[in-house]
């Protein structure tokens, strides 16, 4: 047995819960990976996973050696990259998942620098608005706007997107300029609504002047759970809608959006970039992260607004 291949086989196990799944992401047979862990049990003299016809659970003995396992496997890939040129030219394959507009208007055109600097690393880049489960989905990182939902994975704030509100001149045109947040709520008026990952339910826009703080739900005819779809909802003049400045600023800079409202404020989006607790920060996570932080400077310069999360 090759208590490597055991150890990282037993790790994607249990972040997968699928014997199949693991052999999926290491490219190996799904009877290899069921008889080194099996091996590694036999070495160990305990069991270390609990199996059933449709689910892998990991006992007790099984999450303290996991815990353990992750570090080690970590310790190692920070050895090797010491003493090999990836100490400086990080290598393998990076998988994060990040919105729709950011991945379109931003991370993509921008990429060809990341790879200039790290011709050895390949990203696998989900695209989607979606709540994406990491370990399950074997995701290194994902990148959200506003505050982390889920306590339970670490984030690093990484920028702050300036927010504002507009709508087409084609809506204008047919429903008139709102001279206050509150008519939004009521006809002619429409928003186009955007849907919470997490919730399923159409999101609320709090604008501030002063000491009057309002929050404006409105009356919507289209709600969407995509960046990119609800960007072109608003384009196309199905109604008012609230975005980060660098989504909007093409479009205002060719008429297609207006804006609104430019005496209130709309407080600044946190963008976070997150990962699991137990998952190692290996050299590519970290170069990515950094190079986000970098590329926000430009894009979405942190405000102080909100504290600092790593």
């Amino acid at each position: 047995m090759d208590r490597f291949d055991a150890m990282v086989a037993f790790a994607r196990v249990v972040e997968t819960r699928s014997f199949t799944q693991a052999a999926q992401t290491l490219h190996m047979s799904k009877t290899t990976v069921t008889q080194l862990v099996q091996q590694l049990e036999a070495r160990l003299r305990v069991r270390l996973l609990n199996r059933t016809t449709r689910k892998v659970n990991v006992t007790a003995e099984g999450a303290a050696y996991y815990e353990r396992v992750v570090r080690l496997l970590g310790d190692l890939d920070d050895a090797e990259t010491s003493l090999t040129s990836a100490s400086s030219a990080p290598r393998g394959r990076l998988r994060v998942d990040v919105p729709s507009p950011l991945a379109r208007m931003v991370l993509v055109p921008a990429f060809a620098a990341f790879h200039a600097r790290y011709p050895d690393i390949q990203l696998h880049m989900g695209v989607s608005d979606r709540v994406v489960d990491l370990i399950d989905e074997n995701v290194d990182c994902v990148v959200r706007g506003g505050e982390p939902g889920d306590a339970s994975l670490v984030a690093r704030h990484v920028g702050d997107l300036s927010m504002g509100l507009y709508a087409a001149p084609t809506y204008l045109a047919n429903a008139g300029m709102p001279l206050h947040p509150k008519n939004l709520e009521a006809a002619p008026h429409h928003i186009v609504g955007f849907l919470g990952s997490s919730t399923g339910r159409v999101l609320s826009c709090v604008l501030h002047r002063g000491d009057e703080q309002v929050r404006v739900m409105g009356r919507y005819a289209i709600a969407t759970d995509d960046g990119n779809a609800y960007l072109a909802a608003g384009v196309a003049g199905l109604g008012a809608l609230w975005l980060p400045q660098y989504m909007a600023a093409p479009h205002l800079a060719r008429g297609e959006l207006a804006p609104l409202f430019e005496d209130w404020a709309i407080a600044p989006m946190p963008l976070y970039i997150a990962f699991p607790p137990n998952r190692h920060v290996g050299a590519r996570l970290r170069v990515f992260m950094d190079w986000m932080v970098e590329l926000m400077k430009t894009h979405a310069p942190l405000s102080g607004a909100y504290p600092h999360r790593r």
